[in-house]
């Protein structure tokens, strides 16, 4: 099989990059080693869009973080997912600390970032009545905003989909050899030819990288620890909260989420092992002590879950974006952390223009837009439910009641253009299990709805995926063995 152009990961950028490569006149084919897009580091990060004051002047972190963050809003408006401009302060909790916000307000002010100043203890307090009464001063940051980044990257996967982009799930690029004309890729599931290739492969894209370039790059996976906390009718701060950063990233954060739960976290911590998502006790304590700095009446009495993510880090700080250099037809990203769910737009718009530039593309008569979604039910009015109701039942089958998530809103998940296949792929666009019962509840008729939409035995429904099967057998199964 050959195709014009290959993508090779399928996470925020990733789809991101096959969103915007859409429009232009090509044969593309988008491969995910996971169960489905968003299953790395975009599923689990603090999904922030950083207003970009903390990236080093001249960096294409900088460049592409202000650029990208400006494009949210119309972004998410385009694709139907979530966004909120809520704003966020860095806090200083002495003189000396101060400095350093005076040094991330003049960064921000190099990069080009809009509505920042530094705001002195009343007024902080006046704003968010929950800090700690210690702090001295903030950097307050009006445009950095909230997303939810695993329903963003279904989303623009979605939109890329409805314009003829296919995707491939479970399906991981061991190696990729340069041709006379093109590229083959060997994957687990057999060789693939493309004229393209884009490298989006997160913490392994500097391991496909070296397999073409003389230019050696080296990714460090950096695992960050959180809590979650369930939301409130009042959340406990209306906007992101940090501390001041360190040499290993922005530090233990509060923020709010773009659902209104309260995140803590992530730690940071160099490992070696890039699959490794196990959160610690230890880790978890850390977090717990860092964000009673900012917090001291946080409470751990509505945590709901823990969770872990690794981000990308190559030793060069900076994003890797474009043209492999003396690779003709290669293109990628690589080091791609935070703030890159932030930058992912602008990095999809300058690299796919790039690339079609380069390669002679020609943009399309018609590109579709986004397919629309319903409004979700837990935000419906009481009308707009009995409305709903009356035209689809299934609208009335309440699944997921820690989230609001009904029967009709799982089977559309299913159907999207990029749908769900697997019970964590229904949570990720629903939410369904993401509630106080993780998943208690409503996990055994979401299996019982795949099983019947995929057409697939209850028995192979997974959770994630590979072997996370969640039955093991059936009752006459184990009756027979029994009797054996």
């Amino acid at each position: 099989m050959k195709k014009k152009i290959i993508i090779i990961g399928g996470g925020v950028v990733g789809c991101a990059v096959a969103r915007m490569l859409s429009r232009y006149e090509a044969d593309i084919l988008l491969l995910e080693g996971g169960e489905d897009v968003a299953s790395g580091a975009s599923k689990a990060n603090s999904g922030i869009v950083h207003a970009g004051f903390d990236a080093k002047p001249g960096s294409i972190k900088a460049l592409t973080n202000v650029e990208g963050a400006r494009m949210y809003p119309e972004l998410c408006r385009e694709v139907d997912a979530p966004y909120v401009q809520c704003g966020a302060m860095v806090l200083a909790f002495s003189e000396e600390e101060r400095k350093t916000l005076e040094k991330l307000y003049a960064q921000g002010e190099a990069n080009g970032v809009e509505g920042q100043r530094i705001i002195e203890r009343d007024e902080i307090l006046e704003m968010e009545p929950n800090v700690n009464p210690e702090v001295v001063c903030a950097l307050l940051e009006e445009t950095s905003g909230l997303t939810s980044p695993y329903e963003l990257t279904c989303a623009l996967a979605d939109h890329a989909a409805v314009n003829d982009v296919e995707f491939r799930m479970e399906t991981l690029v061991e190696r990729i050899i340069k041709q006379d004309n093109g590229f083959l890729l060997v994957t687990n599931k057999g060789e693939m030819e493309a004229d393209i290739i884009v490298n989006c492969a997160g913490v392994h894209s500097a391991e496909l990288h070296n397999q073409l370039s003389e230019n050696k790059l080296n990714i460090i996976p950096r695992k960050g620890e959180y809590y979650l906390l369930d939301h409130q009718a009042e959340p406990f701060f209306a906007r992101t909260m940090f501390q001041c950063p360190t040499k290993m990233g922005k530090g233990i954060l509060v923020s709010p989420t773009a659902h209104g739960n309260t995140l803590l976290g992530p730690t940071a911590e160099d490992v070696e092992d890039a699959t490794d998502v196990s959160t610690t006790a230890g880790s978890l304590a850390k977090v717990v002590e860092a964000a009673r700095r900012t917090w001291p009446g946080l409470t751990l009495k509505t945590s709901i879950t823990t969770f872990a993510g690794i981000r990308a880090h190559c030793v060069t700080d900076d994003f890797v974006v474009g043209a492999v250099e003396g690779v003709y037809g290669a293109y990628e990203t690589v080091g791609i952390e935070s703030p890159g769910l932030s930058a992912a737009p602008s990095i999809a718009k300058r690299l796919s223009q790039q690339i079609a530039q380069e390669q002679g593309l020609s943009l399309k008569a018609e590109w579709k837009p986004a397919p629309r979604r319903e409004k979700p039910f837990y935000a419906m009015t009481l009308e707009e439910r009995a409305a709903i109701v009356r035209d689809n039942p299934e609208y009335g089958a309440l699944v997921c009641r820690c989230e609001q998530v009904t029967e009709a809103e799982i089977r559309a998940a299913i159907r999207r253009p990029v749908g769900a296949r697997t019970i964590d792929g229904v949570k990720r666009r629903t939410r369904a299990g993401m509630g106080r019962c993780q998943g208690g509840f409503c996990s055994p008729r979401v299996l019982e709805i795949l099983s019947e939409e995929l057409n697939l035995a209850p028995t192979e429904i997974t959770k994630c995926g590979g072997e996370s099967k969640v039955l093991v057998g059936t009752v006459a199964d184990a009756l027979r063995k029994g009797d054996a």
